[in-house]
């Protein structure tokens, strides 16, 4: 059942009374149309920000619950009578046949809603980053993260350092703040020196047209979202449109030895100064002897980094801080190296990433990594976790496109010298089938929900073992997402005892 509603949004700051023109003085959009498909995070933050424009807006969600939780007003807006209609539930695409421009916010398919012939037809068809790159002041830098794995630690830690030396700093995008907001408040105030900016393939999924950082990194590619971009080869093409825009000293930096980005960047990447994770120019870590050299390829020195004082839990942070610090001095800001030094001690991850969360009388330490949500992130986090350990597999296991192989077997190895695992969920027998299959030597046992899974892990961890949370999998067979299996998880790790 179509819902709709329209009224007029008078916008004024709360306090000073400034109409809204004072955000944009030439109301860009004005007597233009924009539709916004998708009325979550981003796309709240995107209707914002079109009619701060100047926009007539058409704000479109498909889920008839949605009107209870869509709130532009957070103390900029007061909602009297500027021109915004909404529609929740099924709608006519004919609706967005009077839209100029359309943006569409990353949850949304391009199949749907006819989105795919729209910009095949023509017509303006922006990704919410996109309709936000294009009001960011040209004076900002941008640093922008993607990869499959650890792009939320990067986009952290690139912010934490600049934070620390001092630069004012936007860090958002797909992680937490939509840059949107970024752009709602770019004209009433002082303009941002960085944005760092998380960026998933959903969101490059509509080919950028503004979007043009200054640095960007593609930390990784390994099998995940699949089930969306069908093909590695598409996924990694996907990924390297980050670059399209980057020309003259603008830096990318990538992995080296990807076969699926070696190809996909001949096509993005043309103009654009190359580095190399693991490769020269670019950053090396020795994780042994916790020090990583960098090396821009504009510039000829190379610059050691000490990681000795840096307290994230697991050795594959070493590299996440390394290629942060690599990508902050690649914006060329007037950073010298040196200045790295003093930051590295104050880089903390954020919530469900190897966290520790409690340990216990026992002496068991509980360590959360939730955000493990592809077999790729456990593998990692399990590599550099030195504590012998019982871990805790299981949830929905991602689509992995490779004959004969569902990409658990690879975690045998590293699970070697820990104590035991405890699979579970909907896909808990299959993991725990394939880790017997190919070679586990440590106890495997299955549950059937992760409240089980706890259970059974605390009877066979022993004093001075983790149990830890590495998941491997999505977690929509119980929870509504990975915080939320977090959370629930640290519930369990407390109350223990």
């Amino acid at each position: 059942m179509l819902k709709a509603s329209s009224l007029k949004v008078s916008s004024k700051l709360v306090n000073s009374h400034t109409k809204i023109q004072s955000f944009y003085p030439e109301q860009d959009l004005k007597g233009q149309k924009v539709a916004i498909i998708g009325l979550g995070k981003s796309g709240s933050a995107a209707t914002k920000l079109a009619l701060a424009r100047g926009a007539s807006v058409i704000a479109i969600d498909q889920n008839e619950n949605s009107g209870s939780t869509f709130n532009i007003n957070n103390g900029f807006l007061d909602l009297k009578n500027a021109d915004l209609k909404t529609f929740f539930g099924n709608f006519d695409d004919k609706i967005l046949k009077e839209a100029d421009i359309v943006v569409v916010s990353p949850g949304i398919p391009l199949e749907k809603y006819g989105i795919q012939s729209m910009i095949c037809s023509g017509k303006e068809v922006l990704s919410e980053l996109d309709f936000a790159a294009q009001v960011i002041p040209s004076c900002t830098k941008v640093l922008a993260v993607t990869g499959t794995n650890g792009k939320s630690t990067v986009t952290t830690f690139a912010g934490q350092i600049l934070n620390h030396l001092g630069f004012e700093t936007f860090v958002g995008g797909n992680l937490g703040v939509p840059l949107s907001e970024a752009g709602f408040h770019s004209s009433n105030r002082r303009p941002l020196e960085v944005a760092v900016v998380e960026v998933s393939s959903y969101q490059l999924e509509i080919p950028p047209k503004y979007f043009c950082p200054s640095v960007a990194v593609i930390l990784n590619l390994t099998p995940d979202h699949l089930e969306r971009h069908q093909t590695m080869k598409n996924y990694a093409a996907i990924k390297c449109r980050i670059f399209s825009h980057m020309r003259g000293n603008k830096i990318g930096i990538l992995p080296l030895g990807n076969p699926y980005l070696d190809e996909a960047v001949m096509d993005h990447a043309d103009g654009v100064s190359l580095a190399w994770i693991g490769g020269s120019p670019g950053v090396n870590v020795d994780v042994e002897a916790k020090i990583a050299e960098l090396k821009l390829p504009t510039i000829g020195c190379v610059s050691q980094l000490q990681l000795s004082e840096l307290k994230a839990v697991g050795k594959h942070n070493y590299t996440n801080a390394a290629v942060a610090a690599l990508s902050v001095l690649g914006l060329d800001i007037e950073i010298k190296a040196e200045a790295f030094s003093s930051t590295i001690s104050k880089l903390t991850t954020l919530p469900h990433r190897m966290q520790v969360v409690h340990v216990d009388d026992d002496g068991i330490v509980w360590v959360d990594d939730s955000k493990a949500t592809n077999v790729e992130a456990t593998y990692f986090g399990l590599i550099g976790f030195e504590l012998k350990s019982v871990v805790l597999l299981g949830g929905v296991a991602k689509e992995v496109k490779m004959k004969g192989s569902n990409g658990f077997e690879q975690l045998v190895e590293p699970l070697r010298h820990h104590q035991g695992v405890i699979t579970f969920g909907f896909s808990g027998k299959m993991i725990q089938k394939t880790l017997c299959a190919n070679g586990l030597t440590i106890p495997c046992l299955n549950a059937e929900t992760l409240k089980d899974a706890v259970s059974l892990a605390r009877s066979i961890a022993q004093r001075g073992d983790a149990i830890v949370l590495s998941p491997g999998c999505a977690s929509f067979d119980e929870f509504r997402n990975f915080e939320h299996r977090g959370r629930i998880f640290q519930e369990f790790a407390i109350s223990s005892e």
